[in-house]
Formats: structure tokens, sequence, C-alpha cells
């Protein structure tokens, strides 16, 4: 292998994105209580999802941090710093999501959003399954193929929702516009992680 073979520090790169791609999945099961519960329980956890977003912040900077103090990078140094932002907007939109849902005190949401959650957080675990095979570069096709079926899948349900939406399963109008805006968080958050495996499939074609 000669004088490139991965380093210590190689592997502090990748345990530094799984942390925050793990930060995802912590951010998504947290969020799947807030949207199960009632005004007051969710006001409880949001302080939760508010330490996960920073601490998805803290690790974010700390991953730039060594990009910048790093002779030596496992792949290119923009291809790192751009991955590591893009797992930290996946955390900030299901953060977001959490906000507002508290913000409109909603006594309810639409039964499907529930599926759409589900999407999202399977998504996160793929995400954070698939980051410590950056070392590798092995078995990640797997990963970004089942990424882009499950937004797919995430867009049928989103435009499902605005559909019933529209179509009178909310009657007050101010009532639509709460729930047209946490359906359309959410699936912002979905398109998040289906922008980290795209980082994820130019790094490796890269470096194939």
């Amino acid at each position: 292998m000669g004088l490139f073979r991965p380093s210590a520090q190689d592997d502090a790169f990748y345990k530094l994105l799984a942390d925050s791609a793990r930060l995802g999945v912590d951010a998504a099961s947290t969020l799947t209580q807030m949207l199960a519960s009632g005004a007051t329980e969710r006001e409880e956890l949001l302080p939760q999802l508010k330490s996960i977003e920073h601490e998805a912040d803290e690790a974010t900077h700390a991953v730039i941090h060594k990009v910048n103090s790093s002779f030596v990078t496992p792949f290119d140094h923009g291809d790192i710093v751009e991955l590591a932002a893009a797992l930290d907007d996946c955390t900030d939109a299901l953060e977001s999501v959490g906000q507002m849902v508290v913000l409109y005190r909603m006594d309810g949401l639409m039964p499907e959003v529930t599926q759409q959650m589900e999407v999202i957080s399977r998504m996160a675990e793929l995400t954070a399954e698939a980051m410590p095979r950056l070392s590798t570069m092995k078995e990640l096709r797997e990963y970004w193929v089942e990424i882009n079926r499950l937004e797919n899948e995430g867009d049928v349900i989103y435009r499902t929702l605005l559909r019933d939406l529209f179509g009178g399963a909310v009657t007050d109008p101010i009532e639509v516009i709460k729930h047209k805006d946490i359906i359309e968080r959410l699936e912002q958050a979905a398109d998040a992680f289906e922008k980290v495996a795209h980082r994820v499939e130019t790094i490796a074609i890269k470096e194939s």
C-alpha cells in the first residue's frame, strides 16, 4: 500500500462523519416522539431536539476544523466539508419541524404524516449506517439507491397529504396553512437526506 495507507487521522474523519449522521437518527427519533405527543409533551421534548441540533452544529465545526488542520485527508477537502454540511442540514431540517409544531400549538396532525416521518427515519438510519463504509467505499451503491427509492416514496406521501389537505381533510384556513408548512418541512428533510446520498455517490465515483 506504500505511504498512503489509511491512517489514524483518516479514521478520525470517518468517525466524525458517522457521529454527525448518528445525530440525524437521534433527531428523527425525537421528532417522531414529538409528532405523536400532545402540545405539553412536545414543549418538553423540544429542548432535547434543540440540543441534538446544537451537537450537530458542533460536529460539523469539528469536521471543518479537522480538514483545515490536516495536510492529508482521506478524500478531497471540499467533498468532506460539503458532506459534513449536508449531514448538518438534515438535523437542521428536522429541528425546524419540531420548532414549528410547538409554535403552531397544533392539536393533531394528518395520519399520513406518520408515514412521512417513518420514511425520513429510515433514511436517517441508512445514512448513519453508510458513513463508516466510506473508509472502504464498499456497499455504498445499495445505500444511495435505497435512499432515492425512499425519497420517491416520500414524494408520493407528500403529494397525497397535499391532495387531502386541500380536498377538505382540514377545513379551517389557518390550520390548513399550519399543516401545509409542516408537511413541506418534512419533505425538505427527506430532500436533505437525499442530498447527502448524492454527495456520497459523487465521492464514491471520484474515488473509484
